[in-house]
């Protein structure tokens, strides 16, 4: 019988078959952090080529950045992270264990909404539900403090030169103020969008969901630079777009709810969430889309004293560009596919298959080269590993059973297994077992790699 997916069951399963490790584990862990083992980082980076196929590749007027996580302190009181980017956290006065008051209350009552709260609302709503504190059970709480969630160190060698800079806490500054130096560099001209891929750090308090909220994190951003007026379309046209790239990417779409902000930012004119339904989690935030106004190259005009306007060379007419953003969390998108692709089936025979049904574009492996046995086949096995690893990941397997490494392959999510056996030394023919189906063909050697290529394509 199949056992429901918790986040605690699939950190187990992350750990054993190599996908993602607690970070500093042999020193206890820190907490919130994790390691991507060489499974997980092959998945993880085969999520980054996927966006990169679509939204750089496949886009016309789209270029990548690849911006310093360290910038100019300016940048970030220029956009508002200095002043205002904090998180409202609230104590424990019983066992001292500190939470953030909108995961407390969303904990104590997942229909509540502590984002259309004021923290006055907030304070109110904990103790007249008597909000229990997770750690130790009892509701007596100190009020509300803001605690800033920027990173900060310090540039220079000696203390007394030193100057305070920052980790950066979003990837977006480093599309903005490169603006102009794409708009010159690549000679377009609106709409053009410009993305990255690239590590944020916040110094909040997480809840513990696994990879879903660290303080180290990476972002698939992408900004598209529009005229007013043409904002709104660009806008409900990628909130769709985010939608189609997860279920191309084999996500089921019913697991899939899209959420307005009930407040909006200062900046922003709309905002709405994809929401993916997560196991233990609920349904939590994958992706956003903000039409973000002019409103950051404005700030960025007015700090840095450089005209970010956009002169429209056909109507003779200068603005400062709108900005609509289409931001995604990689870790999150590695959380969501393993939680979709995860599997256990009952076979004919009572026996249990996990099987990761992973998109084969995904697949840290696609193909596993299996000799039958390995005293006779092996050195064939090896032949075809290598010159099957010249195309596309390739792993080899000649320990145990031949039905225990299909097992292993199904449950890493590899999409096609290879079996070299003696009819392989004779005729030059393999068999290609299906993860999915589990059935087996029988192909020649030479139309392996076509085969394969043509069922990986994304």
């Amino acid at each position: 019988m199949k056992n429901e997916l918790t986040l605690e069951k699939l950190v187990n399963f992350c750990k054993q078959y190599g996908f993602i490790f607690q970070g500093s584990e042999i020193y206890g862990g820190l907490a919130n952090t994790w390691d991507y083992g060489p499974i997980g980082t092959r998945l993880k980076n085969n999520i980054k080529d996927a966006w990169r196929k679509r939204f750089i590749q496949m886009r016309k007027n789209s270029y990548e950045l690849d911006p310093s996580i360290l910038m100019h302190p300016r940048v970030w009181e220029a956009s508002g992270h200095v002043a205002s980017f904090s998180d409202p956290l609230i104590d424990c006065k019983e066992c001292k264990a500190r939470h953030r008051v909108d995961t407390l209350i969303e904990g104590f009552d997942k229909a509540a909404r502590p984002d259309a709260m004021s923290k006055e609302e907030q304070v109110e709503y904990i103790n007249e539900h008597k909000v229990p504190c997770p750690k130790c059970g009892k509701s007596n709480y100190t009020g509300i403090r803001d605690f800033n969630l920027l990173f900060e160190t310090y540039r220079g060698i000696t203390e007394e030169n030193k100057t305070k800079i920052y980790l950066r806490p979003e990837n977006a500054q480093g599309e903005y103020v490169n603006f102009l130096n794409v708009l010159r560099s690549m000679r377009t001209k609106l709409p053009f969008s410009i993305g990255q891929i690239g590590k944020a750090f916040r110094n909040e308090i997480t809840p513990g969901n696994f990879t879903f909220r660290t303080i180290e994190f990476e972002q698939m951003e992408f900004q598209t630079f529009c005229k007013e007026g043409d904002d709104m379309e660009f806008y409900e046209y990628f909130k769709d777009y985010a939608k189609k790239f997860y279920v191309d990417l084999g996500i089921n779409t019913d697991k899939f709810s899209f959420k307005d902000h009930d407040k909006l930012a200062h900046y922003a004119k709309a905002a709405c969430d994809l929401y993916y339904d997560f196991p233990t989690l609920g349904p939590a935030e994958l992706n956003g889309t903000h039409n973000r106004t002019n409103y950051d190259l404005s700030r960025h005009e007015e700090y840095s004293g450089v005209s970010q306007e956009y002169l429209d060379i056909e109507t003779n007419e200068k603005y400062i560009p709108f900005i609509v953003e289409s931001t995604y969390g990689v870790d999150r998108s590695v959380l969501a596919v393993l939680c979709d692709a995860y599997n256990e089936e009952e076979l004919a025979d009572g026996e249990m298959r996990e099987v990761l049904k992973i998109h084969p574009y995904l697949a840290p492996y696609k193909v596993a080269v299996l000799p039958l046995i390995k005293k006779y086949h092996a050195d064939k096995a090896v032949e075809v590993y290598e010159e099957l690893s010249k195309s596309f990941m390739t792993t080899y397997d000649e320990a145990a059973t031949i039905g225990k490494r299909y097992r292993r392959q199904d449950v890493i999510g590899t999409p096609f297994c290879i079996t070299i056996d003696d009819d392989t030394l004779k005729d030059n023919t393999v068999t290609i077992r299906d993860r999915d189906t589990m059935e087996q063909i029988r192909i020649e050697l030479s139309k392996v790699e076509e085969y394969v290529k043509e069922r990986i394509i994304f």
